[in-house]
């Protein structure tokens, strides 16, 4: 992934793009990239990927900016999963909201980029106020000599997949569901720190993560995980919310990793939330806080073995196994 500002076509091999803001990474968006991957090969164009940092709504509608499925960082890592290509980032600003539909087509996608086809969603719309919809974006294709397709929505329960109806299951504690509408197992990426230690003095220590404040995490309480540190990958029970006995009261993200004893303080790991399990409780002490957890794990474990056949791949595929 690098910034569009990098980026040469080359002379002698012309681009198949796709534009957007891909918050999610969800069916539809999969859809799209195979669509890109099927021109590809069938005609040799370079595939390119462009999207946008920060989320356009930060800039367009900064009173009403949504919670991200995905940061930019979780792009960076994962989108290579998806899409094989070349991906490229474009600098949402005021300079950018302000350009004409014309000027951005015109500008990025055939000056800068060398774009011979584009395949956008069937929502799709670029330049201010959002006028480069899709009729304006295939008279441009005719005037500016390239090829246009479009990708219809992608339906599951009879209604289309879409970043904000993901964001509304996760956010009303239906995290399968929006399991099922991304297609993938649901990433959280930070840095190791340390907490109040609380889980260690009761025998479940936790990699307690510092995560990007623009992350929109899945309803409070606990989950089944598991979580990739480094080449590792280890099963665990998780927990999101206020830890009641941390005088910060503020909200973490932690998880207690099976088989594990490394002090990875500092580290970047990746967790991976499959299942939710119950509720975060308040705790009239640390020793009935202690055997809840012990029930959590039996619990969790129970289930793993039951499906001790699941395959991890990389957060590419949805475990999906509660």
């Amino acid at each position: 992934m690098q910034g569009i500002e990098n980026y040469t076509p080359s002379s002698d091999r012309p681009v198949v793009a796709t534009i957007g803001t891909f918050d999610g990474i969800h069916l539809g968006h999969q859809e799209i990239f195979r669509k890109v991957r099927s021109v590809s090969e069938q005609t040799g164009l370079e595939p390119v990927l462009i999207t946008f940092h920060p989320h356009p709504r930060v800039v367009v509608s900064p009173d009403d900016i949504p919670l991200l499925l995905t940061t930019i960082e979780e792009k960076v890592k994962f989108i290579p999963h998806f899409f094989q290509g070349t991906v490229l980032v474009l600098d949402f600003n005021v300079t950018l909201m302000n350009l004409s539909a014309e000027e951005f087509v015109k500008g990025i996608l055939v000056d800068k980029i060398g774009a011979k086809v584009l395949i956008v969603g069937y929502d799709h719309a670029v330049g201010k106020n959002r006028s480069g919809t899709i009729p304006e974006l295939k008279r441009l294709s005719q005037k500016y000599d390239f090829e246009m397709e479009v990708v219809g929505p992608v339906m599951v329960d009879k209604q289309a997949v879409s970043s904000s109806r993901i964001r509304q299951a996760m956010t009303q504690n239906r995290y399968q569901e929006a399991l099922r509408l991304l297609g993938h197992d649901f990433a959280i990426c930070g840095t190791v720190e340390k907490g109040i230690g609380l889980g260690k003095k009761l025998g479940y220590p936790t990699a307690n993560i510092k995560y990007n404040p623009r992350k929109l995490l899945p309803s409070h309480g606990v989950y089944v995980c598991w979580v990739q540190v480094g080449d590792e990958q280890k099963n665990g029970v998780m927990f999101i919310g206020r830890n009641h006995f941390n005088p910060a009261n503020r909200i973490s993200v932690e998880a207690n990793l099976f088989d594990f004893n490394r002090d990875i303080y500092g580290e970047e790991i990746t967790i991976y939330p499959t299942c939710y399990i119950r509720e975060n409780r308040k705790y009239d002490s640390s020793e009935e806080l202690a055997r809840q957890i012990a029930k959590d794990k039996e619990y969790v474990i129970q289930i793993l073995q039951k499906e001790r056949k699941h395959v991890y791949n990389k957060g590419a595929k949805s475990s999906n196994y509660c």
